[in-house]
């Protein structure tokens, strides 16, 4: 029965967990901040590439080229605008 009041009564433990409940919270608070910042970085940066993809132009041609001594005219650029062609269209 000694023992046991002992146990009952010792405080011992209870300022060390109670630190480490505190530290774990504020970690746990820091890593939801700092994880949303970088999901919403790699989103914007996702969205810059998506940007990157719709400024391409594949309507670039090259005609041209004659029989005997020659004859090349050729060359030309064709591009218009396209669905979400902006930088900041993507959401």
């Amino acid at each position: 029965m000694n023992t046991f009041n002992n146990l009952l009564n010792d405080e011992a433990g209870f300022i060390v967990s109670a630190e480490l409940v505190l530290v774990a919270t504020i970690c746990v608070l820091g890593m939801i901040v700092g994880l949303s910042e970088v999901a919403l970085n790699v989103n914007n940066e996702l969205e810059d590439v998506g940007s990157a993809f719709t400024c391409l132009s594949q309507s670039y041609k090259a005609e041209g080229i004659q029989g005997h001594k020659g004859w090349t005219s050729g060359g030309s650029y064709w591009d218009q605008a396209e669905f979400c062609d902006g930088p900041d269209d993507i959401q």
